[in-house]
């Protein structure tokens, strides 16, 4: 008797690598976990080697139960999770980056288009050219400091302005007095002028100088070692000459009676 046979869906061998969300964004400093499927349709266990095509320097890790893995072994028409970890470089700048994954045996492969966008990291350094944070200064007078501000974010930063907090009747001035912008690894030179009280007795006194933007900020504190006039110095050297000349005199006048 004639047999008829009714398909109601086309044989297939091929393979599936897929996500709910493909696409994610975070900090230079952030590590991204994708959440995937692996599902074999052919009709046979297959072995699946998982390879990543990420730029240089970027980081990526499959994960099957909790356990890093180069490969997975699915059974026929069955399903996997797999967990996609992707770590950027360090220092990378903003922007999207494409992260192609792929699931392959000798007769198939699946490709899964991972995207990332890196918005930046905020970070800045103030210092010295030299790493100096240490100077000395007379009573009364000023004393002009060369400062070094680096971007050491991979995002840009603006409106930096500069701040501080001294002595009681100390002041500071800054020249320029805000740094508009300042792009990833370029440095920005700052003078800072710092006046002295008048009074100021000799010794080591602190000056903090604090450079900020809304989304990070930086701080030094300067050692400052005030030391006493030259023209005091030379008063104390003519008193004590006057007392020595009295004294002798003194003792000329009186001394044989």
């Amino acid at each position: 008797m004639p047999l008829i046979i009714n398909i109601s869906e086309q044989g297939t061998f091929k393979t599936e690598f897929t996500t709910g969300q493909s696409n994610m964004e975070g900090h230079s400093n952030s590590s991204f976990t994708f959440s995937a499927v692996l599902k074999n349709r052919t009709a046979d266990k297959q072995l699946y080697a998982l390879m990543a095509d990420a730029p240089r320097g970027w980081n990526v890790t499959f994960k099957v139960s909790n356990q890093q893995v180069t490969s997975v072994n699915p059974e026929a028409n069955s399903t996997t999770p797999v967990i996609i970890e992707v770590k950027p470089p360090e220092k990378i700048e903003a922007g999207k980056y494409k992260i192609p994954v792929s699931a392959t045996t000798n007769s198939s492969t699946a490709i899964l288009d991972l995207e990332v966008v890196i918005r930046g990291s905020y970070s800045m350094e103030l210092t010295t050219p030299a790493g100096l944070l240490s100077t000395n200064i007379i009573a009364g007078d000023s004393k002009r400091v060369e400062l070094l501000l680096k971007n050491t974010g991979s995002s840009e930063l603006r409106d930096i302005t500069l701040q501080f907090t001294a002595p009681v009747n100390w002041d500071v001035t800054f020249d320029p007095k805000k740094v508009d912008l300042l792009q990833p690894g370029k440095s920005a030179q700052v003078f800072a002028t710092l006046k002295a009280d008048n009074k100021a007795i000799p010794g080591d006194y602190l000056t903090n100088i604090d450079a900020k933007t809304p989304e990070t900020s930086s701080k030094v504190s300067f050692r400052i070692s005030v030391e006493t006039p030259m023209l005091w110095g030379w008063i104390g050297v003519l008193v004590i000459l006057v007392a020595l000349g009295s004294v002798y005199y003194l003792f000329r006048k009186y001394g044989r009676r």
